[in-house]
């Protein structure tokens, strides 16, 4: 699979997203809405359809399957359903676990995982992103909706376009935040030094707001729970490092792997971010649905270390 990412300048504010890819990619318009119509084009980390407007400074994502098309192939992996009926599922997605199938990632993802021929899912994203509408980073844990009918799947995107779905994710930072409380809001896009990064220092961005409050603090570190208002790309680890307060383990945004304490260290053997909380509309019945995914070991065992060791 390929994959490409664009940045929508100012002069082409207002456009069509199937038009803006068409002219930038040398698809075809046609080509382009079967890349909508299967999930694999996202607005800002987020699913759109072809007549979304696009706004300057939107990042725009797309991947290109090879040709022959994937097959979502059935795995036998366990997983931790949150809420399951026939037309959601809910899962504390583990850490280390990617998503959906990509170059690189061809199986052992949480779609592998989903995919049986007990279970139904969506079309739109077939083959190999049946029913995603939202998405983690590989080694971020915690709750992920997938839809299981078309009809949810469109339900759900509205639902995010809308910022209805309330997000909120656990995190253990570096270093001492000083506030109790507080918003971090900065224009997000790619880093001028580094397209594969985003950055606050940006030609164009989009605006981000994050809020946080501060649940518990010790020696160099600090445990936040953060709510994203916005759903721009590594939201949460691009804000944090742009205070001098990276998330720990985060080997991108700020190396802050391992941590001194007294005669020993402390490892994050990843980034220390948990998407513990998330609330939404079901899609049938308008129930508000919420739901709390368990923090892993690997970051209860941070904690209590951090904790422990002066």
């Amino acid at each position: 699979m390929k994959r490409t990412a664009l940045t929508v300048a100012p002069e082409q504010d207002r456009q069509r997203l199937d038009v803006f890819i068409a002219e930038n990619s040398g698809l075809t318009r046609s080509a382009v809405q079967k890349l909508l119509g299967r999930n694999l084009v996202f607005v800002n980390s987020r699913l759109q359809k072809a007549g979304y407007r696009v706004r300057a400074g939107d990042e725009i994502e797309f991947t290109v399957p090879d040709k022959p098309e994937g097959v979502l192939l059935p795995e036998d992996i366990p997983l931790d359903i949150l809420w399951e009926d026939d037309h959601l599922v809910v899962v504390n997605k583990p850490p280390h676990m990617v998503v959906y199938p990509a170059a690189g990632n061809r199986g052992g993802t949480l779609m592998n995982a989903l995919a049986s021929p007990d279970r139904k899912l969506a079309t739109v994203g077939a083959p190999l992103r049946p029913g995603v509408v939202h998405r983690l980073d590989k080694d971020t844990s915690g709750t992920l909706v997938i839809a299981k009918t078309d009809r949810a799947c469109y339900s759900l995107v509205d639902q995010f376009k809308e910022r209805e779905v309330e997000k909120h994710y656990l995190a253990l930072l570096y270093g001492r935040l000083r506030e109790d409380s507080g918003e971090v809001t900065s224009l997000i896009g790619r880093s001028l030094s580094d397209r594969k990064k985003m950055s606050t220092r940006t030609r164009r961005g989009k605006e981000a707001l994050t809020r946080f409050e501060v649940l518990e603090r010790f020696p160099g570190a600090t445990l936040v729970r953060v709510r994203i208002i916005t759903g721009r790309t590594h939201q949460i680890r691009v804000h944090f490092a742009s205070l001098g307060h990276p998330v720990l383990g985060d080997k991108t945004y700020g190396k802050k792997t391992e941590m001194k304490r007294g005669s020993g260290t402390i490892t994050f053997p990843r980034q220390m971010l948990h998407a513990w909380r998330l609330k939404l509309r079901h899609p049938e019945t308008g129930e508000t649905l919420e739901f709390f995914a368990q923090v892993p070991e690997d970051m209860e065992a941070a904690i209590r270390d951090l904790r422990q060791k002066p």
